[in-house]
């Protein structure tokens, strides 16, 4: 493992070329085949409503933004777009939204979760990303048949986490729900934004060390895309796009090498910068996608970005696990061995 001064080399080494980061990636590849496989799995993404609680200074569905035309899917919507995913084989589905907390939306998503498990008879693969809950709530949907969540620190720093959230949140809830998440029995994912406002190489390689510190099972981190309604992209970056790609490709790369038996996706953020984003964060050590199958009239609402591609559904060009394989991190399984063995 490499050590955070290591860590800081490797991210502050001159970018430019992509080629010159050819040896980085190429081991990360090499571990990523030799440690989860040589293919790519994959999550079709549905995205259930971009009704947001939360203000985020980052985030174009953020709550005071205005011109947002909201939405939420039916049930049925739901249910179509994951059969639909399973038709064309995928074996997993992700239901990412808003941030809400009232029971209203709770219940409901515990019930759709029970009627995804019942209508695939238990087959379907779900993973959540709903945002920050109460460690009972997480408790009800793991027991309702959800097995991963995703949710994002976004910045390992408490400090650069401040500067992108209101007053109200709190760097250190985020932390406890990743723990009321493994305790709950999840596959626990987070991630990061790369290029940020405020952010410096020092920050990149603390959230490499925070990723290996809480022992995640997944992760998707990207570079940071700014949105023209949210405040934070009134800020100049010190990183240009180019550069944020490149940085969001050392990062896989060197996640990779720090925790080789983890899934790491190559997210949509990399397909915005770059027309082979997706492809080049799976030569450079990823083994994930998550292409959207959220219904097409709709899909142009859940805007996180500027730019985020409307279809992405086009696979072609990878390697895929085709038998509608969860694509369960190695680590996970370790870990829960490792944890049954402590007890």
């Amino acid at each position: 493992m490499r050590s955070r001064e290591e860590l800081i080399e490797v991210l502050g080494a001159p970018l430019g070329d992509l080629a010159t980061d050819g040896a980085l990636f190429a081991e990360a590849a090499e571990v990523r085949d030799r440690t989860v496989g040589d293919r790519v799995y994959v999550r079709g993404l549905i995205e259930l409503s971009n009704r947001c609680r939360k203000n985020c200074l980052y985030c174009g569905i953020r709550s005071g933004n205005g011109e947002v035309e909201r939405y939420e899917l039916t049930d049925e919507e739901v249910l179509e777009a994951a059969c639909g995913a399973w038709s064309a084989g995928i074996g997993s589905v992700v239901i990412q939204a808003g941030e809400r907390t009232d029971e209203a939306f709770v219940g409901r998503i515990e019930r759709l979760v029970g009627a995804l498990k019942r209508r695939s008879e238990g087959a379907l693969g779900i993973t959540l990303s709903l945002g920050e809950q109460t460690a009972e709530v997480y408790r009800r949907w793991y027991r309702a048949g959800a097995h991963r969540y995703l949710l994002r620190i976004e910045a390992s720093s408490p400090v650069l986490y401040g500067r992108l959230h209101p007053a109200d949140h709190r760097y250190e809830r985020r932390v406890v729900c990743l723990e009321a998440l493994r305790e709950a029995g999840y596959q626990v994912g987070t991630g990061g934004m790369i290029g940020l406002p405020f952010q410096r190489v020092e920050d990149l390689a603390d959230d490499l060390l925070f990723f290996r510190r809480m022992d995640i099972d997944m992760c998707g981190m990207g570079p940071y895309i700014e949105h023209p309604q949210a405040p934070l992209a009134a800020v100049r970056s010190d990183f240009t796009r180019e550069e944020r790609l490149q940085l969001a490709l050392r990062m896989i790369a060197l996640l990779r090498l720090e925790m080789p038996d983890i899934n790491i996706a190559a997210t949509t953020a990399l397909h915005a910068l770059h027309p082979r984003g997706r492809e080049l964060g799976v030569a450079a050590g990823a083994n994930v996608l998550m292409p959207n199958v959220t219904p097409e009239v709709v899909r142009g609402s859940y805007r996180l970005y500027e730019g985020k591609p409307a279809d992405d559904t086009d696979l072609s060009g990878f390697r895929v696990v085709r038998d509608r394989a969860w694509g369960d991190a190695p680590h996970y399984a370790s870990r829960r061995a490792a944890s049954k063995s402590e007890e």
